[in-house]
């Protein structure tokens, strides 16, 4: 297994892409542990002279001004971390968890956390071992960070909970002693530091935003191959236009676009005969909507790379012992940036949606009806459409932004909350629509296209058409068209079409493809 040096303040989001899938040996580079240790020392005085110092000695919240006994400080801890685990619904998938153990690790690993060294190295050996906590998905608000769910990654460390190995559940002691790890006894802060953060919220949002990255160049490439099916025209990707403008990510896409259609012989065999004006705006007014959601997606990408290499735990220790108390585990930015993903990812696929339409009626696309020989015997794409439409439907609902919504907790102290961890949780359920919206398309387009052979659509589009061949054959009469969809799906959830569209926008480079 590969070593992997982690940078605490200097991840990329290439690397967090890697590291998702666990195949690496992780470990926290030297030069950051002298820091953690200072941390770690400078909470042991304070404790030792025992002035109130928030989450050191004393309650939490409200409770703030509660001073806890010395002799009590350990239970303090241990009662936050359980009192704190209230998590409930379907437990976070070992992709995320992963992700989590790194972005916690990474932020204590800052050194001014106050935690010591060794709940650091538990975190890297949880992660390096596959023993995986098993978090609750529902729960957190996004105030005081992912409370919740990060109290039940907290509890495996003390050997409480549960945690999944391989797809097994087990008891925590036992994940533990399987991982070579005895349970921690937290010392001072250790509890609230590892409880406090946006570290859940932040892995969701960012799996997220690696999921939109593939839908954004699957939609590009279908929308591009709808375009020759239904002999739609290339002008309104004329560079020329879009300049005028002045947007940049419609300047970029436009450009993939003219690329992506570049010598196409059904295209070519169209521009003189053809009596259509302008085609209808899921065509024409592709580089306008999907350039709109490039710039989404990069705005929400910078956000989210600063907040992986945040510390947003709470209090701070700086400056060789002085306690900060502030507001930084509050997750409004991840909240926005999910809300913003969410809007590009409804329209990938509103878009998607429409084009498919068109396809389908054979007075806007020249087509055979519902894309079949001897329709009428034959529904061809008829149903597929509908759920499409079902799906897009249902992304629309789920693209309400979360952060507007805000319930006080906390009696009232913390009065008012991000909603952060719902707003990233529920862009995968829409990444997933979305895919098999694009799917659906990408079926579509391609049985467009073969009803204008001889004629051959361009060579980039040629190549994506054999491959989805090899998969799913033309539909020459009805047959089970879920099977196909899951299939074309698949294919797109291969980031199988991500490296071809990076290419053809040479300033779109995913960071994650640099690895």
């Amino acid at each position: 297994m590969a070593e992997w040096h982690l940078r605490p303040g200097h991840l990329t989001l290439g690397e967090l892409r890697h590291l998702l899938g666990g195949r690496v040996r992780l470990s926290i580079e030297p030069a950051f542990w002298p820091a953690v240790e200072d941390a770690a020392r400078a909470v042991a005085r304070i404790a030792l002279r025992g002035e109130p110092a928030y989450g050191i000695n004393t309650g939490f919240g409200k409770l703030a001004k509660v001073h806890i006994p010395d002799a009590r400080l350990d239970a303090l801890q241990c009662h936050l971390v359980r009192s704190h685990a209230v998590g409930v619904g379907a437990p976070l998938d070992d992709a995320c968890v992963r992700l989590v153990l790194v972005l916690k690790a990474a932020s204590l690993a800052r050194g001014v956390s106050g935690v010591r060294r060794e709940i650091v190295e538990a975190l890297l050996t949880l992660y390096n071992t596959g023993v995986l906590p098993l978090i609750p998905a529902q729960g957190s608000v996004g105030a005081s960070g992912d409370l919740a769910p990060l109290a039940h990654l907290t509890l495996v460390l003390m050997g409480e909970g549960e945690v999944r190995i391989d797809g097994c559940v087990l008891p925590a002691r036992e994940g533990l002693a399987r991982a070579g790890l005895a349970p921690l006894r937290l010392a001072p802060k250790e509890g609230l530091a590892l409880l406090n953060g946006t570290q859940v919220s932040t892995a969701l949002a960012i799996r997220a935003l690696f999921e939109t990255e593939d839908l954004f160049a699957a939609a590009i490439v279908a929308g591009a191959m709808s375009v020759d099916a239904a002999r739609g025209s290339d002008t309104p990707f004329d560079e020329r236009i879009q300049a005028l403008r002045g947007q940049p990510g419609q300047i970029e896409v436009a450009a993939a676009y003219r690329r992506l259609l570049q010598g196409s012989e059904i295209r070519a065999s169209h521009r003189v005969q053809d009596d259509r004006v302008q085609d209808p705006y899921s065509l024409r007014c592709q580089p306008q909507v999907m350039g709109a959601c490039l710039d989404l997606i990069r705005n929400a990408a910078r956000t989210l790379l600063i907040e992986a290499n945040a510390v947003t735990d709470n209090p701070l220790i700086v400056d060789g012992g002085e306690v900060l108390s502030g507001g930084n585990f509050h997750a409004e930015p991840v909240a926005f940036a999910a809300d913003t993903l969410a809007l590009a990812i409804a329209e990938i696929g509103a878009l998607s949606e429409r084009r498919i339409a068109l396809l389908i009626d054979a007075t806007l696309s020249g087509l055979p009806p519902f894309l079949v020989r001897h329709a009428g015997l034959n529904s061809g794409f008829m149903m597929a459409h509908a759920t499409a439409a079902a799906l897009a439907s249902e992304n629309k609902l789920l693209a309400h932004p979360a952060s507007v919504d805000s319930l006080p907790t906390s009696a009232n102290q913390e009065d008012h909350v991000s909603m952060a961890t719902f707003a990233a949780r529920r862009l995968l359920g829409m990444c997933e629509n979305t895919r098999r919206i694009i799917a659906i398309e990408l079926l579509a387009a391609a049985q467009g296209v073969d009803f204008h052979a001889p004629l051959q659509t361009s060579e980039p589009l040629q190549a994506v058409h054999l491959a989805l061949r090899e998969r799913v054959p033309f539909l020459e009469e009805d047959r089970v068209l879920a099977r196909d969809i899951e299939t074309a799906a698949a294919f797109l959830a291969s980031e199988a079409l991500t490296p071809m569209v990076a290419e053809l926008l040479p300033s779109w480079k995913p960071e994650w493809r640099a690895q």
